[in-house]
């Protein structure tokens, strides 16, 4: 077989293999059963409002709200200061008030990278979007459309008239998705994005392609008028780096794979071992978190040179610092406290070694793995908080359903880790906000608080700012002034386009999804990811 076939079958098997636990349809959600409004009015009383457009926190603040706008946002008073009820927005017949006194107030969270689930995981759409609802996410980007465009575009035209509990929707595409044969010319692959918008997409997720094929590709989609992201495998990404799919017009860059490449100075390729086989994730995940220190070093002229010219570009950076996180740290992530609650088991089976499932590659993981990747962070961290410092975009994603990370929980993990990266608190909210918006072209719709936006929040009984974890579905510990340990924290509303969920009863649904189907199947965590039986020579 020629090399002009080879390369694109290489890729389109990685792509399958990636999306092998998310190619059968999960079960539908459910028509809404949670959730009041939206309201012809809405008026959410004396908060503090955290926005996202760099703003120290104001408050008192009452914002109003028509049916799914914001229509007025009104300083009220002085901290400490019996409010005038004289200077609030008055209380019409049929309007309906939020008594928010005292709680923190801050525009809905934006996940750049959330799978809808997947039928290998046994993850239905029910459990997914309410813990992301339940953690005050509003909007996600489904980079895959892994249980088909067809089934996503279905879920995204429910959510925008809130027929279903459920975040945001935008269905990015993975290239060559439903395409009978590889893609192996620039007039196919013009086709297929074509084909793709006309279906009704938002965007294009790439794996990576043949050089005159993935420029074709983005020249068509950027016509179109859509955008892109990609996650550079590294099958194709000696080729095209991040620095040259940019230049070639995608928009967004997933994880970290083709920053390091981008700023190789004294070599072209990973230092791949001799014995190094793609197809064994033990191999390409050790190797990879020796990958940034292969790279140019903080401050030199490669280094500014790619950090400018991907800047001057208005490219986005979509980190996902957590879906790494265990390959620093494997026992912190399998002892997350939320597992034992929220996680369902056969998404816990999902997540144990396998040669075969993505993402769970613990056939050997030990130290020297782990102290490679902690390098591997600190350098990933640097450029991007200096990225963000000069002023690149920078986003927040989840990549959730993979390694140990839960939908919901991995979000506020990614910010805990964004200000580990440098970034200040009302930076990360930032990222989480506004800066996703941007990168989705709807900052003029969502992201942050203002007049005419919709309304979509997440309110909190505990402030943020101080403490991320606050946000996390099982709170905070806190020691209490009677020497108790207490849990203090976890969202209180979210408010997706006008309607308010109770964020705390939709994470009570998905404790009882998963306490019964632990009791159907009578299963119990015992030893993460491991049988409980081993060592006693049983199977």
């Amino acid at each position: 077989m020629s090399n002009r076939y080879l390369r694109p079958l290489l890729v389109l098997h990685f792509t399958l293999f990636i999306l092998h636990s998310l190619t059968a349809q999960i079960p539908k959600a459910p028509a809404r059963a949670e959730g009041d409004g939206p309201y012809n009015r809405l008026i959410i009383r004396g908060v503090t409002l955290i926005n996202s457009t760099g703003a120290p926190p104001i408050g008192p603040v009452d914002i109003v709200v028509e049916k799914n706008k914001i229509a007025q946002i009104r300083q009220v008073g002085y901290p400490g200061v019996p409010i005038d009820p004289k200077s609030r927005p008055q209380l019409n017949p049929g309007d309906k008030e939020l008594d928010c006194n005292g709680m923190y107030l801050m525009p809905g969270f934006i996940d750049m990278h959330g799978h809808i689930g997947g039928q290998t995981q046994g993850t239905p759409a029910e459990y997914v979007f309410k813990l992301w609802l339940g953690h005050g996410i509003t909007t996600i980007r489904d980079p895959s459309c892994g249980n088909g465009l067809d089934w996503v575009l279905e879920h995204r035209a429910k959510s925008l008239k809130n027929e279903i509990t459920a975040p945001r929707i935008l269905a990015y595409t993975v290239f060559g998705q439903g395409s009978k044969d590889p893609i192996t010319t620039p007039e196919q692959a013009r086709a297929w994005v074509q084909l793709n918008a006309k279906r009704g997409a938002d965007g294009i997720k790439f794996f990576g392609a043949e050089p005159n094929v993935f420029r074709a590709a983005l020249d068509e989609n950027r016509k179109l008028g859509l955008r892109s992201a990609c996650h550079h495998a590294q099958l194709e990404v000696a080729r095209m780096n991040a620095l040259a799919t940019a230049k070639a017009g995608l928009t967004t860059m997933e994880h970290w794979y083709g920053l390091p490449e981008a700023l190789f100075a004294d070599r072209t390729v990973q230092d791949y071992p001799a014995n190094y086989n793609y197809n064994n994730e033990q191999d390409r995940f050790t190797e990879a978190g020796n990958l940034w220190q292969q790279a140019a070093k903080p401050g030199t002229e490669r280094w500014n040179q790619v950090m400018d010219e991907l800047i001057a570009l208005d490219f986005t950076l979509d980190p996902t610092f957590n879906i790494y996180e265990a390959n620093r740290e494997l026992m912190l992530a399998r002892r997350a406290e939320w597992h034992d609650d929220y996680t369902l088991p056969s998404l816990w089976r999902f997540y144990g070694p396998s040669r075969i499932s993505h993402g769970s590659y613990w056939h050997d993981w030990g130290t020297e793995q782990e102290v490679a990747w902690k390098k591997n962070y600190q350098l990933w961290m640097q450029f991007i908080n200096e990225y963000k410092n000069r002023g690149g975009r920078v986003t927040a994603g989840s990549d959730s359903g993979f390694i140990y990370q839960l939908y919901g929980f991995a979000y506020i993990r990614e910010l805990e880790l964004l200000r580990e990266a440098g970034f200040h608190p009302l930076e990360v909210i930032r990222a989480a906000t506004i800066k996703g918006a941007e990168a989705l072209g709807m900052a003029d719709q969502i992201g942050s608080v203002e007049v005419g936006k919709l309304a979509d929040f997440v309110i909190v009984k505990e402030n943020p700012l101080a403490n991320l974890k606050t946000l996390y579905g099982t709170g905070a510990i806190h020691l209490n002034d009677k020497n108790e340990v207490e849990r203090v924290g976890g969202v209180t509303y979210t408010v997706k386009d006008g309607v308010v969920y109770d964020a705390k009863k939709l994470l009570a649904d998905v404790r009882k999804i998963v306490a019964d189907t632990k009791a159907q199947e009578n299963f119990e965590i015992t030893q993460p990811g491991v049988p409980a039986k081993i060592g006693s020579g049983k199977k």
